[in-house]
């Protein structure tokens, strides 16, 4: 697996980050270096045993799709960009996406972005 600044650790596919507020599972592909991820599933898991998903994904991944739709005519030639439960974030990396997480959660807003999931 690539090596990274990101305080976490690998337990099988996961990639796992700890913080005070919440437990983060990425979910990576195999061999991608961390600080270049672009486009992850991730899962929350909070302290009082909730738990939350999205897919996040990076501006520029964004738009790849979306120039191709352009050609094609898909999302009104490209126009739009929609995913369910996805998080769209300016930079990659898992550190990255881990303090994006963090405002929200920190704020309140995370009921909004991250999609609540059920035992």
């Amino acid at each position: 697996m690539s090596h990274s600044t990101t305080p976490g650790s690998w337990d099988g596919p996961w990639y796992r980050v700890h913080t005070e507020q919440f437990e983060a599972a990425f979910l990576p592909d195999a061999g991608e270096d961390l600080e270049s991820v672009d486009n992850v599933d991730v899962f929350v898991d909070f302290k009082d045993g909730s738990r939350r998903s999205a897919t996040i994904i990076t501006l520029a991944q964004v738009e790849i799709p979306m120039k191709r739709w352009v050609a094609s005519g898909e999302a009104r030639a490209g126009r739009y960009f929609c995913c369910s439960n996805g998080l769209i974030v300016r930079d990659a990396g898992i550190s990255n996406m881990t303090q994006v997480l963090t405002g929200p959660i920190e704020n309140g807003e995370f009921t909004q972005i991250l999609q609540r999931l059920d035992d």
